[in-house]
């Protein structure tokens, strides 16, 4: 997947602004795909001189014009392929993972810090999540079509986070009966 996607994605339901479609990043598909707002307006660009979005310019008293984005039938059929295309998982980096192969190499409390940090990171994620599922998703048999989606993709986010926090009171607990390696 590109920023592109992402982009056209944002854009299937409501034209935006830039400053718009960068907060819609920053409280939704973020969660799922993180781009600077740097990024967003670079890919943007791309995109209108592809011909997948329109930019309508508005004029504004006392401050600068502002462009409202608007996906073209070109930009859809262009997320179309993507959306038809194979998908493959995407093989995850985290640094974790390796410093855990340092245990009983470097400092254990060093790693088990990372570790309590980490937890209470998708802790917050995790309560941020269920507002979001309490406040818009409590039955998710009765949303509108267009909506399913991104329940489906806010479930999965909550299960990691699950998921993960149940991951780091295990490391926690493990990593409390290792030694200090004596350096």
């Amino acid at each position: 997947m590109a920023l592109s996607h992402a982009i056209l994605t944002a854009l299937l339901e409501e034209d935006l602004t830039g400053y718009q479609l960068a907060k819609k990043f920053d409280v939704s598909l973020g969660f799922f795909w993180r781009a600077s707002h740097q990024q967003i307006y670079q890919e943007l660009k791309r995109l209108h001189q592809r011909e997948e979005i329109h930019a309508k310019e508005v004029e504004q008293s006392g401050k600068p014009n502002k462009k409202i984005y608007s996906l073209t039938d070109q930009g859809r059929e262009s997320l179309d392929r993507w959306v038809l295309a194979e998908t493959r998982p995407r093989a995850g980096k985290d640094e974790l993972f390796v410093k855990m192969y340092n245990v009983g190499h470097s400092s254990v409390e060093a790693i088990a810090k990372i570790v309590r940090e980490r937890r209470e990171e998708h802790i917050n994620r995790l309560s941020l999540y269920k507002r979001i599922e309490d406040r818009s998703y409590r039955d998710p048999f009765s949303l509108p079509d267009n909506k399913k989606g991104i329940y489906l993709a806010l479930s999965a986010g909550i299960r990691q986070e699950e998921t993960f926090i149940a991951w780091c009171e295990e490391a926690i607990t493990l990593l409390a009966t290792v030694e200090e390696p004596s350096i």
